[in-house]
């Protein structure tokens, strides 16, 4: 009898890891604003994918359950798209630092979350901005693309991060969206900085939910690099914003605290909202990139994963520099969970992603991308 309900057991067990499986796959095209849950089901995606595939090698070595290892397959097949966009598959890449001979963009993207200078939470307060702007020009990027950029307004000690990058690091233009300024104190936003002229740009500002703060527009530069028109895209899409009291509920998640349903409640409804606005904003972002007229990347912090409805909707046919060349997860944000890359590099159909690396700092709350694109051939 025990041998039965064992079985019995082992058998539902497999079928509920390959059902929520495919639901967490599902959330790559099922728009949140109808399907939160299933959002909520794909950030899972990742521990899900572990699941169904030791249930596969399980059920290959057990003769009982041999035949069930191809419902475990049969769900990996499905799956497979999510599976290569959460996994890039090319270990041996190594970055080359030296610049390739040929016609190619440096870029660099980065939330650089103002520099740490809001960060209170260490003691006594550290000044990362020196070191960050530091390792910024040792990359030799020729673009660069930061999200959460603050720019001090007042004249009382503080300097110029802009004047700073534009004149000690040698990127003379740039383009920033402003998206929140205190007049005095400081503006924040998106800025692009490049090494080449910018011919022209725009900013698109999204719709603002009532009670609900917009984190960053996505703003475009055209820049002239050689004889060549190339747009870059830069945003920062919505934000769980998750404050020290979401934090502190996801410790009592864990802890199992007797408030823990309350506290589940409280992270949920962040996430749910959270997820509704990316997905319309990465529906704008589409809009934008379908109507450029030049050759086209777009970089930023997306703040959804590689299986989400954001991410699908705003990659398109365009290619993740990340999957092209990289190996592994690639996670970009350090906290919460290993396994959050939420931070892009997409080019157009005609570039060729040369090599691509995320880089592991100790500052910001996000890791760095940088990628070597190889212009599109004109034609003759």
């Amino acid at each position: 009898m025990l041998r039965n309900f064992t079985r019995h057991l082992f058998i539902l067990l497999n079928g509920l890891a390959v059902l929520l499986f495919l639901l967490a796959c599902a959330n790559s095209f099922l728009h949140p604003g109808k399907w939160w849950l299933i959002s909520l089901l794909g950030l899972a995606f990742p521990y899900l994918f572990v699941l169904v595939t030791g249930f596969f090698v399980a059920t290959l070595f057990l003769r009982a359950y041999r035949r069930w290892s191809l419902l475990s397959l049969a769900a990996l097949l499905i799956g497979w798209s999510n599976i290569r966009h959460f996994l890039a598959m090319h270990p041996g890449n190594h970055f080359q630092e030296e610049r390739l001979p040929g016609s190619t963009l440096r870029v660099l993207t980065w939330n650089v979350r103002s520099f740490d200078d809001f960060v209170t939470k260490k003691r006594p307060p550290v000044r990362s901005r020196p070191q960050m702007l530091e390792f910024i020009g040792s990359q030799e990027a020729d673009v660069l693309c930061l999200q959460e950029f603050y720019e001090p307004l007042t004249r009382h000690g503080a300097e110029s991060n802009i004047t700073y990058i534009q004149t000690q690091l040698h990127y003379p233009y740039y383009y920033f969206s402003r998206d929140y300024v205190r007049p005095g104190l400081y503006a924040s936003g998106v800025i692009v900085f490049s090494r080449f002229p910018i011919l022209d740009t725009f900013v698109h500002v999204y719709e603002r939910p009532n009670g609900f703060r917009t984190t960053e527009s996505l703003i475009a530069a055209d820049i002239l690099a050689g004889e060549d028109t190339i747009r870059v895209f830069t945003t920062h899409l919505q934000s769980v914003l998750f404050g020290s009291k979401e934090y502190r509920d996801l410790q009592i998640i864990r802890n199992v605290d007797d408030s823990i349903v309350d506290a589940s409640r409280s992270i949920v409804r962040k996430l749910r909202d959270a997820f509704r606005h990316r997905a319309d904003q990465a529906q704008e972002v589409r809009v934008c990139l379908d109507s450029c007229p030049h050759p086209a990347f777009i970089t930023g912090d997306f703040n959804d994963v590689p299986n989400s409805y954001t991410y699908s909707t705003i990659r398109g046919y365009w290619q993740d520099a990340w999957l092209q060349k990289g190996f592994g997860i690639g996670r970009t944000f350090k906290f919460i969970s290993p396994t959050l890359r939420i931070d892009y590099i997409l080019a157009a159909p005609g570039f060729k992603v040369v090599q691509c690396r995320k880089i592991q700092t100790p500052w910001s709350d996000h890791n760095p991308v940088e990628a070597d694109l190889e212009l599109p051939a004109k034609a003759p």
